[in-house]
């Protein structure tokens, strides 16, 4: 697909959004939608602040699913045992339902971002195995319930394997309650609640030989057993300087031999190397975005995009994780305060040179 990439920006007037000005963005030709549209559902992370102005205009026009960035995590959404916090979600899924865009749910079982309560009873002492199964499951039809029919995939169980070492489980309050099989039974909660869906394990650094195999491990033993998951999520949270295309590949093949559909679920690419730990800033961290991290990023998008494209029969999705440079987590991760410039498109929600290396081929 060759193709001359166009943007120009309207100003619709004088009219104040915020603090700027309301805008209308002319889509580049073509959109990402557009260039993937016989190959896989091009999907962004979005929050409340995402559905109004230019950045919905960008959605839109780009992008065929969105996911809740934190909208549907067990913390958010259920701060507390009789309470839910539905109004971020609804207001995610119902732009979705409106605009005619698919909706990846996320998460439904985590160990980050889930409330105290969930672990404890009423006196503040752990609870029992029984007890927090029961809570799972509760949690698990209710938020599923709620949006039956209008999310096609949900990320059921996320990280729950650790970086190193040979453990294959995370030691999470989950694993220690209620032991490995939590996440069988996530699954078969997931799939009562909404037969439907299709249902991910969702984890990151999918690309590193240790974790890979302690992942397939997991995956083999719940495939063995017949639990109903569809497919695994390889976050995509990578950076300028990996992986390497052999490194995705082999991960892409080995999930997909067991019979799972593999969708990239987190995509984005920092200009710096690559670290999975929060720490201090150092005076060496210097916010930039060179010349030479430019064409290391247009380079790498390329690559991923081609194996991508190449792998269309298995790979079933793909997500950015936040929209444009102007937002993104990575900005204060692992760094506190260093900008970084992981996505398609820069502050101003035009494309860098990198969008055109993803649509042009």
């Amino acid at each position: 697909m060759k193709t001359s990439i166009r943007l120009s920006v309207l100003l619709g007037g004088m009219t104040l959004l915020g603090a700027g000005l309301s805008s209308h963005v002319q889509a580049p030709e073509p959109t990402l939608r557009d260039a993937y549209k016989n190959y896989f559902p091009i999907g962004v992370a979005v929050a409340p602040r995402t559905l109004t102005g230019p950045e919905a205009d960008l959605v839109r026009q780009q992008f065929s699913s969105i996911t809740p960035e934190n909208a549907m995590k067990m913390g958010p959404i259920h701060p507390e045992e009789n309470r839910y916090f539905w109004k971020d979600a609804d207001a995610i899924v119902d732009f979705a339902v409106q605009n005619k865009i698919k909706v990846r749910g996320h998460t439904l079982c985590w160990h980050n971002q889930t409330p105290r309560w969930f672990f404890t009873d009423a006196d503040g002492k752990q609870v029992s195995r029984e007890v927090l199964l029961a809570r799972l499951k509760q949690h698990i039809n209710d938020v599923m319930g709620r949006y039956k029919g209008k999310i096609y995939a949900w990320d059921v169980v996320n990280e729950a394997v650790p970086d190193t070492g040979t453990s294959l489980y995370r030691k999470s309050k989950f694993y220690e309650i209620i032991g490995e099989d939590y996440i069988a039974k996530a699954f078969e909660y997931a799939h009562e609640a909404d037969p439907g869906a299709q249902l991910f394990y969702n984890d990151y650094n999918t690309e590193n030989a240790s974790k890979r195999d302690r992942i397939y491990q997991i995956l083999k033993k719940l495939k063995d057993k017949k639990v109903p998951i569809d497919g695994v999520g390889l976050q995509g949270h990578w950076s300028i300087y990996e992986p390497t295309p052999q490194e995705l590949e082999e991960s892409i093949n080995r999930f997909a031999s067991l019979g799972l559909k593999v969708q990239v679920t987190e995509l984005d690419m920092s200009v710096y190397p690559k670290e999975h730990e929060r720490r201090a800033r150092k005076p060496t961290d210097v916010s930039e975005f060179t010349p030479e991290m430019e064409q290391k990023q247009v380079a790498q998008y390329k690559m991923l995009f081609d194996l991508f494209r190449k792998h269309k029969k298995t790979l079933t999705g793909v997500t950015f994780w936040n929209l444009s440079d102007k937002y993104s987590w990575l900005d204060n991760f692992p760094v506190p305060g260093r900008k970084d410039h992981p996505l398609l498109f820069d502050e101003n929600y035009q494309p860098k040179k990198a969008y055109q290396s993803v649509v042009t081929f």
